[in-house]
């Protein structure tokens, strides 16, 4: 993988170049290049920043230093990574990093980061740099630091360790915290009773000296439900779209994917309305009006060898900042009634942010089946949609 980082403090990554990751970039599996931003300023004062327009405190990082620094990384394009990066913009107003998208971004042969420092970026350099690549702002939690650069080193290890040959047992990935939506189990050494300062006995649980490795399974799985109720319970429910959703493929589409959602959309629709060309009381959306969609909403993919077989896509509402929007869940016709639709709903109301109080969907008001979904869900129809025939259902979020 080749990964660029652009930074007003490159030194800041240095800690890139100890432990796994230190040894991954010096064996070759990973290219690491950090670039200076204000080597891409030019007046003497090497100045990348300036004043808010509207007022406001704090200085707003420049447009042009960061749209030459981001060509000059462009330019610099291979064979082996593709024509453009995934460009990964850390921020407390992006969506969440996870687990799921540390594997997704695993998956990108180049990834490049821009840190951002004072109050932001130039929101034009994100508009401009969207006509070039994939831009996706991510947030490692709620709560805001100075600058970008500790959540890069935190993504690119989360992401880094993730790529084959940079963990020397590759199975110790799969029973970690987070995998499977669960927390990872208590783990114990030797020796199997030990005295504390206290002179206090604590020993090893007697089912992972017995040699029942049937037995260490299962207590292992008890124990991370456990953990993960007692710790953190908003996991519960992610973890249990995850055996539905278990062998398929898991994606954040882009414009490249408009074709075949346009096909999914139609495949799951044409039974339900007639004519075809028309639904939910609008227009029947080609390639172009649903990628033009995919710049509003953040759209998960799921794929089993290859084939798209579902969708959700989620937002947070533009006009009702506590309110989470879920639109167009889909699940190819032949797959339909085996959970996917309730495992694609649980999914996306998990990716919620922590300060959301409702959730909201809309469906048309004839579709039986549907609503039965929904209602049974906890959604309640509040009142007629935009589009004539359909109605919109929410619910509050769950503690």
């Amino acid at each position: 993988m080749r990964i660029d980082a652009v930074s007003i403090f490159p030194e800041y990554l240095d800690a890139l170049d100890i432990s796994l990751i230190g040894k991954a970039r010096r064996e070759g599996l990973i290219d690491l290049r950090v670039h200076d931003l204000r080597d891409f300023a030019h007046d003497r004062h090497r100045t990348v920043d300036d004043t808010p327009y509207g007022g406001g405190a704090g200085m707003v990082m420049k447009a042009q230093p960061w749209s030459e620094a981001l060509t000059h990384v462009l330019d610099a394009a291979d064979g082996t990574t593709g024509s453009a990066p995934v460009l990964v913009v850390p921020g407390p107003g992006g969506e969440r990093f996870t687990q799921t998208m540390a594997r997704e971004l695993a998956q990108a042969p180049w990834l490049a980061f821009a840190c951002g420092r004072y109050e932001g970026i130039d929101e034009r350099v994100y508009e401009w740099a969207a006509e070039r690549m994939e831009v996706r702002v991510v947030s490692l939690g709620d709560y805001v630091l100075n600058g970008g650069e500790v959540a890069v080193l935190a993504m690119v290890e989360a992401i880094g360790r993730l790529l084959p040959g940079v963990v020397g047992n590759a199975e110790s990935l799969v029973e970690e915290s987070h995998e499977g939506g669960l927390l990872e189990y208590p783990i114990y050494t030797k020796p199997a009773v030990w005295a504390d300062a206290d002179g206090v006995e604590r020993t090893v649980p007697e089912v992972l000296l017995g040699g029942n490795h049937g037995a260490v399974a299962q207590w292992r799985h008890e124990q991370r439900l456990a953990r993960t109720a007692a710790r953190r319970p908003d996991l519960l429910h992610v973890a249990a779209t995850t055996r539905e959703l278990a062998g398929l493929d898991h994606s954040v589409a882009t414009r490249a994917d408009a074709a075949e959602l346009t096909v999914l959309q139609k495949a799951c629709w044409i039974e339900m309305v007639t004519p075809a060309e028309n639904w939910w009381g609008a227009p029947a959306e080609d390639a172009a009006a649903v990628a033009e969609g995919l710049t509003h909403w953040t759209t998960h993919l799921f794929r089993s060898e290859g084939r798209l077989v579902g969708s959700v896509r989620v937002r947070r509402d533009p006009h009702r900042e506590t309110t989470w929007q879920i639109g167009r869940l889909m699940v190819v016709p032949d797959l339909q009634g085996r959970g996917l639709g309730r495992a694609l709903l649980a999914h996306a109301e998990a990716l919620a942010p922590a300060d959301i109080t409702t959730l909201w969907l809309n469906t048309g008001a004839d579709q039986a089946r549907l609503l039965r979904l929904y209602k049974k869900a906890g959604y309640r129809v509040v009142g007629p949609g935009e589009h004539a025939g359909t109605v919109d259902l929410s619910r509050p979020r769950r503690a």
